[in-house]
């Protein structure tokens, strides 16, 4: 076992350090949503789970009674579900979970503790706690962020806003927000980021990607020469409530669906051009990354939907870009084992193992969409299956760029930021008062899980039909939201330029004369496949994300770039 382990390791590496493409693909071998039959599931053998390797906590439990009875009363609901069903049998004959399934509180505690972050959940906050907001929705304040080095600017003409917005359809929640005037130009396109998780504080964006700052072990900052608010006036959310230094008094105030999510956010929209009257008329451009390819489908929605029905101040809308979203799930989850075979990370036989879950993994989805709550929790633990299998086989891969290997639990090291944020002087500058930051929450998780297994691409082609710009963008070596995946969907979307999208040149995305990426690009529907990347573009390559941007909110991506081979030739 440890030899064909060793082997399956050194052709991975192998297969990396070329940089081979994906060969089961994409643009032509597209697959079918939802197939009527699957084989039994059961893949429990040494071949197809390498006990030996496992990236997650040790402290964390593999299987416990209660997930065994979840299991059982979810795949119960499952089968009454497809009971009228002709294909059922086919679909769930044998079905049962791995002996290492999680609850997904722990999936969530597991993940968070992978960047160095400790879990932990926003409490109900006292009154007395609590920053003042007098009888306005929106209080903001300009602030400085101490330990700043070599900066003698001024905080009025530093132009970096920190504020509260006491949102208008809640108990009692407070969502907290950045925003960076541009160093450029007023006149710059107003972009908002939304991290994802789901239960991730921007903030880790703000120091780690794309922000004016980057951080230092001694929590000194230094400028970011790539952060975006060189070309844009930049906006981060601590979203949605739970997470970052947004809070509640009330649990109640906990979001559980996108619908919740997009009014919230819609709403403070109102109120921050309500405070800023100035950037109103300014082009505005919705971003983020992982699951925010849930969030930020639904917010651009509500955007179009307001600006359509007169609502409120009318936002400029111009465009929203996914990088390495979760959007799609029932096209997404089947690429893992694509991507994951090509890539050398499972083996051949492995890969028709897991696959098992592949097909009940769709048709659960499918329910999801359509027979309420717990379905989607069903869809959860089915569909996640397929990526935790992958993940026992690989030992200490990082998920998030298969390039670099976890040292126990650990992939990335993003506590630096928590502990900044967390200083009393820091605090002070922001004007949160003693409220603690929380840089992500199980607790926002898993409230979401019922949300998790939804399709948000249904709401995109109405938007590319109305000229709402998209971007798609994706590392090439991340696996957790990988490339194929999303190149699939985006593919697979019905609307009037399908067709010629599909049909359509690959470019070569180029900076300082060197191909960053590869480009597909129809009418107002972009596809940028990121070299050298994993997860986290703007962190691994943080020029070609800005210039990105940059082109992009200009409306000369496809202009720059040239004519190339295709991605299939280069496979």
């Amino acid at each position: 076992m440890q030899d064909g382990f060793s082997k399956k390791k050194k052709k991975m590496q192998d297969n990396v350090n070329s940089k081979k493409k994906p060969s089961s693909f994409f643009f032509t071998n597209k697959p079918s949503r939802f197939q009527s039959d699957a084989p039994s599931v059961s893949p429990t053998s040494q071949e197809s789970v390498n006990h030996s390797s496992f990236p997650f906590p040790k402290s964390q439990p593999r299987c416990n009674s209660s997930m065994a009875n979840l299991s059982l009363l979810f795949f119960s609901l499952l089968f009454f579900s497809l009971a009228s069903s002709s294909s059922s049998s086919s679909i769930l004959p044998d079905l049962k979970l791995p002996d290492f399934s999680r609850l997904p509180y722990s999936d969530a505690e597991s993940l968070i503790r992978a960047l160095n972050l400790f879990p932990k959940d926003a409490t109900p906050q006292s009154s007395s706690n609590l920053p003042r907001l007098g009888e306005n929705r929106i209080v903001e304040k300009k602030f400085k962020f101490p330990f700043l080095s070599s900066d003698e600017t001024s905080i009025e003409d530093l132009g970096h806003h920190a504020g509260y917005y006491s949102l208008n359809n809640k108990k009692d929640a407070r969502m907290f927000y950045f925003f960076f005037e541009s160093r450029n130009s007023t006149k710059d396109p107003v972009v908002i980021w939304l991290t994802g998780g789901p239960g991730c504080s921007s903030e880790l964006a703000l120091f780690y990607e794309n922000g004016p700052f980057t951080i230092s072990q001694n929590m000194s900052l230094a400028w970011n020469e790539y952060g975006w608010d060189q070309v844009s006036n930049l906006i981060y959310v601590d979203q949605p409530v739970g997470t970052g230094f947004s809070y509640s008094t009330d649990n109640g105030d906990t979001c559980h669906d996108e619908n919740c999510v997009s009014t919230d956010l819609y709403n403070f929209l109102q109120a921050f051009f309500t405070q800023h009257p100035e950037y109103a008329d300014n082009d505005f451009y919705i971003t983020g990354e992982s699951y925010a390819g849930h969030y930020i489908p639904a917010f651009a929605g509500r955007v179009h939907q307001g600006n359509k029905n007169n609502e409120g101040i009318h936002i400029n809308l111009k465009g929203f870009a996914i990088g390495n979203g979760l959007t799609d799930p029932a096209i997404q989850f089947p690429a893992y084992t694509d991507y994951a075979l090509d890539m050398g990370i499972i083996t051949e036989s492995q890969y028709k193992s897991i696959n098992k879950f592949v097909s009940p993994c769709e048709f659960a989805i499918k329910l999801c969409g359509t027979s309420g709550k717990a379905t989607c929790l069903a869809a959860y633990l089915v569909c996640n299956t397929i990526f935790s299998s992958i993940i026992r086989i690989a030992g200490k891969i990082n998920y998030y760029d298969i390039r670099k290997e976890c040292v126990g639990s650990l992939c990335y090291d993003f506590s630096d930021a928590d502990k900044f944020l967390n200083l009393d002087s820091v605090r002070e500058a922001l004007g949160v008062g003693n409220i603690e930051f929380v840089s992500c929450s199980p607790t926002v998780y898993e409230a979401l899980l019922t949300d998790y297994m939804r399709n948000l691409e249904v709401g995109i082609p109405s938007l590319l039909e109305d000229g709402i710009s998209l971007l798609i963008y994706a590392g090439e070596y991340d696996l957790i939201c990988n490339w194929v995946g999303n190149s699939r969907w985006v593919h697979s979307m019905e609307w009037s330029g399908q067709q010629d999208f599909n049909s359509s040149k690959e470019l070569s995305f180029t900076v300082d004369g060197k191909e960053a990426g590869v480009l597909k690009s129809y009418g107002p529907l972009n596809f940028l496949k990121v070299h050298d990347a994993g997860h986290m573009v703007p962190m691994d390559q943080p020029k070609a994300a800005l210039e990105m941007l940059r082109r992009w909110t200009r409306g000369d991506l496809v202009d720059k770039a040239s004519d190339s081979m295709s991605l299939i030739s280069e496979i």
